[in-house]
Protein backbone atom coordinates (compact mmCIF):
# COMPACT_ATOMS: atom_id res chain seq x y z
CA UNK A 1 0.00 0.00 0.00
CA UNK A 2 1.45 3.41 -0.79
CA UNK A 3 0.13 6.81 0.88
CA UNK A 4 1.05 10.13 0.29
CA UNK A 5 0.79 13.24 2.02
CA UNK A 6 1.90 16.08 4.26
CA UNK A 7 2.05 14.77 7.84
CA UNK A 8 0.08 11.87 7.19
CA UNK A 9 -2.88 10.69 9.38
CA UNK A 10 -2.11 8.47 11.85
CA UNK A 11 1.33 7.64 10.69
CA UNK A 12 3.64 7.95 14.41
CA UNK A 13 6.39 5.84 13.55
CA UNK A 14 9.04 7.87 13.35
CA UNK A 15 11.82 5.39 14.76
CA UNK A 16 10.54 2.96 12.00
CA UNK A 17 11.04 5.31 9.42
CA UNK A 18 14.16 6.24 10.73
CA UNK A 19 15.06 2.49 11.01
CA UNK A 20 13.98 2.05 7.22
CA UNK A 21 16.42 5.00 6.27
CA UNK A 22 19.14 3.66 8.23
CA UNK A 23 19.06 0.32 6.38
CA UNK A 24 18.92 2.01 3.11
CA UNK A 25 21.65 4.55 3.83
CA UNK A 26 23.98 3.43 6.13
CA UNK A 27 25.55 0.77 3.63
CA UNK A 28 26.96 3.77 1.97
CA UNK A 29 28.71 5.18 5.10
CA UNK A 30 32.47 5.09 4.46
CA UNK A 31 31.41 5.00 0.47
CA UNK A 32 30.59 8.26 -0.49
CA UNK A 33 32.08 11.46 0.63
CA UNK A 34 30.84 13.40 2.43
CA UNK A 35 28.52 11.43 4.71
CA UNK A 36 24.82 11.29 3.85
CA UNK A 37 22.80 14.05 5.37
CA UNK A 38 20.80 11.03 7.19
CA UNK A 39 23.44 10.64 9.51
CA UNK A 40 22.52 14.10 11.89
CA UNK A 41 18.95 12.81 11.08
CA UNK A 42 16.51 11.56 14.44
CA UNK A 43 13.05 10.69 14.38
CA UNK A 44 12.27 13.72 15.62
CA UNK A 45 13.78 15.69 12.56
CA UNK A 46 11.89 13.35 10.45
CA UNK A 47 8.73 14.13 11.68
CA UNK A 48 9.79 18.06 11.32
CA UNK A 49 11.04 17.12 7.52
CA UNK A 50 7.24 15.39 6.83
CA UNK A 51 5.55 18.53 8.16
CA UNK A 52 6.99 20.81 5.37
CA UNK A 53 7.24 17.74 2.58
CA UNK A 54 4.98 15.31 1.08
CA UNK A 55 5.63 11.92 2.54
CA UNK A 56 4.99 9.05 0.36
CA UNK A 57 5.11 5.76 2.61
CA UNK A 58 4.87 2.02 0.84
CA UNK A 59 3.65 -1.03 3.44
CA UNK A 60 3.80 -4.53 2.81
CA UNK A 61 1.22 -5.03 5.52
CA UNK A 62 1.76 -3.44 8.39
CA UNK A 63 5.56 -3.44 7.54
CA UNK A 64 7.01 -0.22 6.63
CA UNK A 65 9.04 -0.70 3.27
CA UNK A 66 9.50 2.37 1.68
CA UNK A 67 9.51 6.23 1.83
CA UNK A 68 10.20 9.01 -0.70
CA UNK A 69 10.19 12.32 0.93
CA UNK A 70 9.14 15.21 -1.98
CA UNK A 71 9.50 19.40 -2.02
CA UNK A 72 7.95 21.32 -4.57
CA UNK A 73 10.22 23.41 -6.66
CA UNK A 74 8.89 26.02 -8.85
CA UNK A 75 9.32 23.55 -11.65
CA UNK A 76 10.24 20.44 -10.14
CA UNK A 77 8.93 17.91 -8.02
CA UNK A 78 12.24 17.21 -5.81
CA UNK A 79 12.68 13.78 -4.38
CA UNK A 80 14.59 13.25 -1.37
CA UNK A 81 15.65 10.23 0.93
CA UNK A 82 14.18 7.82 -1.59
CA UNK A 83 14.33 4.52 0.04
CA UNK A 84 13.26 0.71 -0.24
CA UNK A 85 13.79 -1.96 2.27
CA UNK A 86 16.59 -4.45 0.92
CA UNK A 87 14.79 -7.47 1.18
CA UNK A 88 11.87 -5.06 -0.91
CA UNK A 89 13.80 -4.29 -3.82
CA UNK A 90 12.90 -5.40 -6.87
CA UNK A 91 9.72 -5.86 -6.23
CA UNK A 92 7.78 -2.26 -7.91
CA UNK A 93 7.93 -0.66 -4.66
CA UNK A 94 10.01 1.87 -6.41
CA UNK A 95 8.04 1.84 -9.27
CA UNK A 96 4.63 2.46 -7.03
CA UNK A 97 5.91 4.99 -5.02
CA UNK A 98 7.36 7.27 -7.96
CA UNK A 99 3.81 7.08 -9.57
CA UNK A 100 2.60 8.18 -6.59
CA UNK A 101 4.99 11.11 -6.84
CA UNK A 102 4.37 12.01 -10.23
CA UNK A 103 0.36 12.05 -8.84
CA UNK A 104 1.53 14.56 -6.54
CA UNK A 105 3.61 16.61 -9.24
CA UNK A 106 0.41 16.77 -11.43
CA UNK A 107 -1.34 17.80 -8.61
CA UNK A 108 0.42 21.02 -8.22
CA UNK A 109 1.13 20.99 -11.99
CA UNK A 110 4.60 20.36 -11.79
CA UNK A 111 6.02 18.76 -14.56
CA UNK A 112 8.67 16.80 -13.87
CA UNK A 113 10.39 14.90 -10.66
CA UNK A 114 14.01 15.54 -9.64
CA UNK A 115 16.10 13.88 -7.40
CA UNK A 116 19.98 13.77 -6.60
CA UNK A 117 22.22 10.68 -6.14
CA UNK A 118 25.81 10.38 -4.77
CA UNK A 119 28.56 10.12 -7.93
CA UNK A 120 30.21 6.69 -6.00
CA UNK A 121 26.55 5.08 -6.53
CA UNK A 122 26.47 3.44 -10.17
CA UNK A 123 24.31 1.36 -9.22
CA UNK A 124 21.79 3.26 -8.41
CA UNK A 125 22.56 5.57 -11.37
CA UNK A 126 21.65 2.59 -13.83
CA UNK A 127 18.44 1.90 -11.49
CA UNK A 128 16.92 5.61 -12.25
CA UNK A 129 18.17 5.64 -15.97
CA UNK A 130 15.89 2.33 -16.45
CA UNK A 131 13.18 4.42 -14.62
CA UNK A 132 13.15 6.95 -17.39
CA UNK A 133 15.33 9.33 -15.58
CA UNK A 134 17.91 11.48 -17.66
CA UNK A 135 21.38 12.87 -16.07
CA UNK A 136 21.21 16.70 -16.20
CA UNK A 137 24.10 17.60 -13.75
CA UNK A 138 26.71 17.53 -11.48
CA UNK A 139 27.33 19.26 -8.17
CA UNK A 140 30.41 19.46 -5.65
CA UNK A 141 29.11 19.68 -1.88
CA UNK A 142 30.84 22.55 -0.22
CA UNK A 143 34.49 22.01 0.48
CA UNK A 144 34.81 19.63 -2.56
CA UNK A 145 36.94 20.79 -5.60
CA UNK A 146 35.09 17.93 -7.96
CA UNK A 147 31.52 16.34 -8.47
CA UNK A 148 29.68 14.88 -5.58
CA UNK A 149 26.28 14.01 -6.49
CA UNK A 150 24.47 13.78 -10.50
CA UNK A 151 20.83 15.34 -10.60
CA UNK A 152 18.49 13.24 -12.75
CA UNK A 153 15.42 14.57 -14.08
CA UNK A 154 12.23 12.88 -15.70
CA UNK A 155 9.31 14.11 -17.09
CA UNK A 156 6.06 13.28 -15.23
CA UNK A 157 4.06 10.82 -16.53
CA UNK A 158 0.76 10.64 -17.19
CA UNK A 159 -1.96 8.62 -15.35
Amino acid sequence: MIRAGPALPGFEDWAGLHDLLAQCFGPMEGRIAPPSSFAAMTPDTLRAKAAGEVLILAHDGDRLVGCAFCAPRIDHLYLGKLAVAPLHRRQGVLRRMLAEADAVARRRGLPALVLKTRVELAETHATFAALGFQQTGTEAHPGFDRPTSLAFRRAVALP
